[in-house]
């Protein structure tokens, strides 16, 4: 019996490595690969699995460690710094995505308790799949990337919010009360407030003894993480093992060892959650389900399209360009991994079946791929749709120039951060046009006297508002190589050769500097490069390393202004 299980699990593994790496050529994210292994593991027969309760635990303990690792990553400072957009974006996608959702399942024929499950999992997006995307693409700190961090960071937290709430719900079984929910949450809150206590005040002391053995901090956070998420689902609580594992996290996180932990236990839960995929893909009852595809097509369309036009709205009511607002629409164009954690939940609890479970799981394995081509190409999509998209803009947008001054011969920095900070220092402001998507970044030169346009430099409308074709240089410290080709060939093509305005631009790979040579750039700043030469030649200069030299070097560095 155990050679049977253990070959069981060893064949399922090799069959999620494979379909892995097809997907890895098909520029898919790994869960859709974990999911179809599941269903050729299960529904389709190929696999008995006689060790499917044996699964069954290791996936409940998959999601316990995915959401102790999102409490132990849980900066609540960081919520601070989300930015008003973000979080009026990140609220009102989920509360339109919701409230039409609900209305949606509703007309569609669900009962009211399984068509809040299912339209609380279409509103939430892939922070996993989309921050891995947007950083394949380079994209991770434009202004639409960073806009969608926030909003993501919003939704993460919203997610665990209704999950705590529906599981609130659900602990009576399949007949939900106020009274019971009620009661779970005054023992849950207590318990937290307990466990928020003891996380602040007593376990960083506990955690800082144990961490001088790394051995030990790694048995000892799994222990608490799993012992923590089974008083949350024990009979006296009611909740679930999920939310005692997130709670878990919160408590770790304001140990100064947090850090540590994630990083020894995150591949024990990628493992796990291999299995939870795995699991949710066996559920797919493929013979049940002939009759739902109208259901799911309907779902699916609405989270591949709704939610892109839901967010498009809210960016151009903010004021956004219809490119940042595009651009960040369709990163929304999938459902999440709580989504699915949710719809477990609610079938655990009794409050519908596996057929809801199988209708969220086909329209996640839909909306994840078709949001993964929508991110890759979605700067050959907005250029195809760009001339139809000026109904998501107002006429003054909030990404224009701060002036109506005709420039010519000017100076153009884009990215006025570190690299650009130092550049302002020797650049003549009069003649320098800013361009930057940090709005405290903007409001601080604003203030200081610079001429400010806050916007996207890749952006074509912001180009033209700095009157780009009219520049004397061109200075780029973005470090997004896509962004910088495209600036690149768009002030190229305008000029005949050895025309038009100079350019220097960024690169963080030798290679990379060497496409931009090869289009045209006239000069690329490789920051690692400059700063070898730099402490090279420090070195030369006194080889005898004396300490005075470094203090010296050192007290001129922050005269300089380096923070």
């Amino acid at each position: 019996m155990i050679e049977k299980g253990f070959f069981e699990i060893a064949v399922i593994l090799m069959i999620a490595g494979g379909f892995a790496l097809v997907g890895r050529f098909l520029k898919q994210p790994p869960i859709l690969a974990y999911i179809l292994t599941g269903v050729v593991a299960g529904p389709l027969g190929y696999l008995a699995l006689d060790s499917r309760e044996t699964l069954e635990i290791m996936s409940r303990i998959g999601i316990t460690l995915l959401l102790f690792l999102v409490g132990v990553e849980m900066n609540i400072t960081g919520l601070k710094n989300v930015g008003k957009a973000a979080a009026i974006v990140g609220l009102g996608q989920v509360a339109f995505t919701a409230v039409i959702g609900f209305f949606v399942v509703q007309f569609l024929g669900f009962s009211t308790i399984a068509s809040i499950y299912i339209a609380v999992a279409l509103t939430f997006s892939s922070t996993i799949i989309v921050v891995k995307l947007l950083s394949e693409k380079k994209d991770l700190h434009s202004l639409y990337g960073r806009l969608m961090v926030g909003v993501l960071l919003i939704q993460d937290l919203l997610a665990l919010i209704a999950l705590v709430f529906l599981a609130g719900f659900g602990v009576s079984g399949s007949n939900p009360g106020v009274f019971n929910f009620l009661v779970v949450f005054l023992k849950g809150a207590v318990l937290f407030a307990a466990i928020f206590f003891f996380g602040k005040n007593i376990l960083p002391a506990l955690i800082k003894r144990i961490a001088k053995s790394q051995e030990l901090l790694f048995l000892l956070s799994i222990a608490w993480a799993l012992g923590v998420a089974y008083l949350f689902s024990s009979s006296w609580v009611g909740l679930s093992l999920e939310i005692g594992g997130f709670l878990a996290g919160i408590a770790l996180s304001f140990s100064a060892e947090h850090f540590q932990i994630h990083s020894r236990i995150r591949p024990l839960r990628d493992f796990f959650i291999i299995i939870f995929f795995i699991v949710l893909g066996s559920t797919i009852a493929l013979g049940d389900i002939s009759g739902v595809w109208p259901t799911v097509a309907v779902l699916s369309l609405f989270v591949l399209i709704g939610n892109p036009l839901i967010v498009m709205i809210l960016m151009g009511v903010l004021g956004y360009k219809k490119r940042t607002s595009f651009l960040s629409g369709i990163t929304m164009a999938q459902i999440s991994e709580f989504s699915f954690v949710l719809m477990q939940l609610g079938r655990g609890v009794g409050h519908f079946g596996e057929n809801e479970v199988s209708i969220i799981t086909l329209v996640g394995i839909i909306t994840i791929t078709g949001s993964t081509y929508l991110i890759i190409y979605g700067d050959r999509l907005y250029s195809l749709l760009s001339p139809f998209l000026s109904i998501f803009e107002k006429k003054q947008p909030k990404e224009k120039a701060l002036t109506e001054k005709r420039w010519q011969e000017h100076i153009i920095l884009a990215g006025a951060h570190r690299l650009g900070q130092h550049l302002l220092t020797v650049l003549p402001k009069e003649e320098v046009i800013i361009v930057d998507f940090n709005p405290d970044v903007v409001e601080k030169l604003g203030s200081e006297g610079f001429h400010v346009v806050y916007g996207d430099i890749a952006d074509e409308e912001i180009q033209d508002d700095v009157h780009i074709f009219d520049a004397r240089i061109v200075i780029s410290t973005v470090p997004d190589v896509n962004d910088n080709l495209f600036l690149l060939n768009r002030v190229k093509k305008h000029f005949p050769a050895s025309a038009g305005p100079k350019i220097i631009m960024t690169a963080m790979e030798e290679w990379e500097a060497r496409l931009l040579y090869e289009e045209g750039a006239d000069y690329v700043i490789l920051p690692h490069f400059i700063g070898g030469q730099q402490v090279a030649q420090f070195i030369s200069e006194d080889a005898n390393f004396e300490r005075l030299a470094f203090l010296k070097k050192r007290d001129l560095d922050i005269l300089a202004g380096m923070n």
